[in-house]
């Protein structure tokens, strides 16, 4: 999970709330407890892209496809740019068995391949990804497709 939005008002509760979450995640907290962190962080700050972003990657660590994909579609409505947002769509729809999902991946190995940092950040996203969720097949299929 990254957080790949600036923190524009990081005095704001909302970021405050933001940052305390993402710190609970790194240091291992468990999945059920930051959904429901982030859902009132998302109730809190609705255009916040980030938060629905970390919401939706919670989802799907969680095997909450459909809630996921939800979650995914706002971030992506609210930032197009964000490739972890894209992701986590491509992730979800694999999920849900939606269609679109090439159009995603193509528009994140395009930020891939021009911005070597944040190709960085997502391996380091989809490598945390695997390792809390063994096997997650729509993951293996998505690093393919990234990889490939």
């Amino acid at each position: 999970m990254t957080s790949t939005e600036p923190a524009k008002a990081s005095t704001s509760p909302e970021a405050s709330l933001f940052e305390q979450a993402i710190g609970r995640y790194n240091a291992g907290a468990p999945v059920q407890e930051l959904i429901g962190e982030f859902l009132a962080i998302t109730e809190q700050a609705p255009r916040l892209s980030a938060g629905w972003t970390c919401l939706a990657w919670l989802q799907l660590l969680n095997n909450e496809p459909i809630a996921a994909l939800k979650s995914a579609r706002v971030a992506v409505k609210l930032n197009p740019q964000d490739p972890q947002a894209r992701l986590n769509l491509s992730l979800a729809m694999l999920e849900t068995g939606s269609k679109g999902v090439r159009e995603h991946i193509e528009i994140v190995q395009r930020v891939m391949g021009m911005a070597p940092d944040l190709a960085q950040e997502l391996q380091d996203s989809i490598g945390d990804g695997l390792a809390r969720r063994p096997g997650w097949g729509a993951m293996e299929k998505v690093q393919a497709w990234l990889n490939g």
